[in-house]
């Protein structure tokens, strides 16, 4: 036997072999094993099996051929296999059958179809059709969505024919089953797509006149919105296919939809959008009749002709109760519509549609209605359709910089609200007045109108105190110490989450649903009595939803204690320095956490009534609540300015090495820059995963803020980037972050930006932004500074919430 010619011969037998089981296709008299794959026409997408995550059962699915780990529809999500023994087959009647060992049936397409020579197909689209003779298709893959959408791929909700179809996200990176989390069209009055966990609802997007307002689609070519109505009616959303654009929307497991689009050298993802994108897409934030305007501290406020129903709630930032009429008058008496342009519709929870109205039509039926609340022209000035809503206004945003979405709706009001400020606190009362002075001429008499005019001025000195209890602060509850010990189980070891220089920080349960954070002074402390005192005066005056909130505090005999709301995600520093947890933070996790510690910063230093100056600003002193939203806490080491102050000197200098500022550690001058650069530090530690402290690199570089500099300066920026996000991150957003977190540390105090400069800067795309200029604590590869100053540094405390004592020349 001629070997050579023999082994050739077995070569290209095996390659053919290799080849069919490597096609996109798969007809009813052949089965793909686990182990073998079907490969799309143009090598984009692949079918085969795999384990997700560090699952170890395997599952039936479809994942970028160039991108395995982007697995884009699973067949058997609910119902793994264990083992790698699945087979995939395609019976004589069209149905698709994924087997396991002993041939028990794991999943089927159960197609009722009957079908002759039917085959299966793979698709560039990432659709697996299975197909009949005459190319008609009897089952596909896109009818039956799981998280991701594709091009091609339609969302549906059709009243008429009850047809539905919707994302829903993994329930974990390693667990492809259905999670918490779906995205859904809803045609419930207003046509508009929600995010849903469960039965609530998180987030939801209004459709109006071929578009989502407020959010860039159709405006984008690369995401043109191919959209069937009805009447007004969204009934399917989808995106054209586009062979040269690789893109993709998932429902992730966290609750959120992300819109990826593969770079040119198709070797990663970009992310184009987030919804929810900011703070004002939490759906019913500013609670009924409030609305949400992003750029403004606080984000929520009343609607014109309504007060908060609890000041008190709202003074620290709670808008859940959210708002009430200021003014109430008979129905038809003295009332109009006050025009709101630019906002988000509320939600439809009780409404009444009519698509043959005109708006003028619309206006006269909501008037006539005593408990019509508002109207609109749902459809974007159609000028033929009118909605009324009845009771309470669910959801409203500013669509601030919109020029796009000029929606409109009228809002019932007393008259006497159509040309008055918007500011409740501002209001005198003129709108009750000038109705008392209306029933008085109707010959009713002096007595009612005395009886009025004292209810009003009872009210209104009412609303002045519950006013001025608010801008005061409210008086900070007192614990006692059997209570604290109760709930921290006498503070066992096993309570304790924390400890730094003030001491341990113990959980606490005070009941069933309600869960503490507790902060025990150590007698071994580096803080003593003044800080305590300091961090009770301050932070029970402030109140912000990314600071930290103090419930109350505990003084008995020699404990004292600070009590805290528990932020279950504990601190920023427990996610970005750790190599297991830092995937958990992916960009836009990342970055929304940088706004909310400028959010929180910039009311410190210029919206509270106190001008704070933090002096301990670090990734350990920011908390994460259950939504990674962040919190700054610990305010033991702040000082409050008085008037116009701007700058103060301290012999005592307190605070972080590695977090504070040049002029602060040399000669003790401390301002709002100081808390700045503290920001800029922060910032940069977040886009790298580094510390600035302690810093090691193999280059020599002595700190994160020396590498930074230098690799910008370089145009390599996006290489001090954490690994961990590279799927998610957003360029221009990476670039801004870097270049404000130089900006912030920049070395001379009078250089840096103030806070409300920092938020505008890192929240729009066309901010100009300056070239910074050298980092504080550039060292040049030198270790001198290090050397010159261990021995003028004294540490207190431990971990990572240690404080340094540095006496200032």
């Amino acid at each position: 036997m001629d070997h050579p010619q023999f082994l050739c011969a077995a070569l290209c037998v095996l390659a053919f072999l290799k080849l069919s089981v490597a096609a996109d296709t798969l007809s009813a008299d052949h089965s793909l094993a686990d182990g073998e794959v079907l490969i799309s026409p143009d090598q984009i997408f692949e079918l085969g099996f795999f384990s997700p995550g560090s699952s170890t059962t395997r599952f039936l699915g479809i994942w970028y051929k160039a991108a395995p780990d982007v697995v884009v529809w699973v067949a058997n999500r609910q119902n793994p296999i264990n083992g790698s023994q699945g087979i995939l087959s395609l019976a004589e009647n069209g149905n698709l059958i994924l087997s396991s060992a002993h041939s028990r049936i794991i999943w089927s397409s159960n197609s009722s179809t009957e079908a002759s020579s039917p085959v299966l197909h793979l698709l560039d689209t990432g659709n697996l059709q299975v197909v009949v003779e005459n190319s008609t298709s009897i089952w596909q893959s896109f009818d039956y969505p799981c998280d991701t959408r594709l091009p091609g791929m339609k969302m549906v909700e059709d009243p008429v024919t009850g047809e539905s179809k919707y994302l829903t996200s993994w329930k974990s990176a390693d667990d492809p089953s259905m999670g918490d989390f779906s995205y859904r069209i809803e045609n419930l009055g207003l046509s508009q797509t929600v995010i849903v966990k469960g039965a609530q609802k998180r987030n939801r997007v209004v459709f109006w006149n071929g578009d989502f307002v407020g959010y860039p689609s159709s405006r984008q070519p690369a995401w043109k919105l191919e959209a069937v109505t009805n009447r007004g009616r969204l009934i399917s959303a989808s995106q054209p296919f586009n062979h040269s654009d690789i893109s993709r929307v998932i429902m992730n497991y966290s609750g959120s939809i992300q819109r990826y689009m593969m770079n040119e050298q198709k070797d990663g993802w970009s992310l184009t959008l987030a919804v929810p994108r900011d703070t004002c897409d939490q759906y019913d934030l500013c609670g009924p009749n409030g609305i949400c305007k992003i750029y403004k501290t606080p984000v929520c406020e009343c609607l014109r002709g309504f007060i908060p129903k609890s000041e008190e709630e709202w003074g620290i930032f709670n808008w859940s109760s959210g708002c009430s009429r200021n003014l109430t008058v008979d129905c038809h008496e003295e009332e109009g519509f006050l025009e709101v342009k630019g906002i988000k519709l509320p939600d439809s929870l009780k409404f009444g549609l009519n698509t043959s109205m005109t708006i003028d039509e619309c206006h006269d039926e909501c008037f006539n209605n005593c408990n019509c609340t508002a109207y609109a022209d749902p459809y974007f000035n159609n000028g033929s359709s009118c909605m009324m809503w009845f009771g309470d206004l669910i959801d409203m945003r500013e669509y601030t910089g919109d020029t796009s979405a000029e929606p409109t709706i009228y809002i019932r009001v007393p008259v006497s609200e159509l040309d008055e400020p918007t500011d409740w606190n501002k209001r005198k009362g003129t709108g009750k007045t000038k109705f008392i002075l209306i029933v008085a001429a109707s010959g009713i008499g002096i007595l009612i109108l005395s009886l009025c005019f004292g209810v009003l001025i009872l009210r209104m000195r009412r609303n002045r105190q519950a006013y001025k209890k608010t801008r005061e602060g409210l008086e900070l509850p007192i614990f006692d110490l059997a209570t604290i010990a109760a709930a921290t189980n006498n503070f066992s070891g096993e309570n304790m989450i924390g400890e730094g220089g003030f001491g341990p920080v113990y959980k606490g349960n005070l009941s069933a649903d309600r869960v503490i954070a507790v902060k025990r002074m150590s007698s071994t402390s580096g803080q003593g009595p003044e800080e305590f005192k300091n961090e009770v005066i301050l932070i029970a005056k402030l109140q912000h939803r990314n600071l930290v909130r103090i419930l109350g505090c505990c003084i008995e005999a020699e404990e004292k204690m600070l009590i805290y709301e528990y932020m279950q995600n504990k601190s920023l520093d427990y996610f970005i320095f750790d190599q297991n947890r830092n995937a958990e933070l992916n960009w836009p996790k990342r970055f929304n956490i940088i706004m909310g510690i400028a959010r929180g910063l910039l009311y410190l230093h210029h919206d509270s009534r106190l001008k704070i100056i933090h002096r301990d600003l670090k990734a350990s002193n920011i908390l994460l609540d259950e939504n990674l939203n962040a919190r700054i806490s610990d305010f033991g080491l702040a000082r409050m300015f008085e008037g116009d102050q701007t700058t103060a000197k301290t012999k005592r200098v307190v605070g972080t090495y590695g977090y504070m500022a040049p002029e602060y550690v040399f000669d003790g001058n401390f301002s709002i820059k100081s808390d700045v650069f503290s920001m800029g530090v922060v910032i940069l530690e977040i886009v790298s995963g580094r510390k600035n402290r302690g810093f090691k690199h193999p280059s020599g570089y002595q700190n994160l803020l020396e590498q930074t500099w230098l690799h910008w300066k370089e145009n390599r920026e996006l290489e001090l980037m954490d690994p961990c996000y590279n799927n998610s991150y957003v360029e221009s957003q990476v670039k801004r972050c870097i270049q404000v977190g130089l900006l912030c540390v920049q070395s001379i105090a009078e250089e840096r930006p103030e806070m409300s400069s920092v938020l505008l800067m890192l929240s729009s795309e066309t901010a100009v932004l300056l070239q910074p200029k050298k980092p504080g604590f550039f060292l040049q590869s030198s270790s001198s500074f290090s050397e010159r100053n261990a021995s003028r540094t004294e540490m207190s405390g431990s971990g990572a919430i240690s404080t340094s004592l540095i006496q200032g020349r």
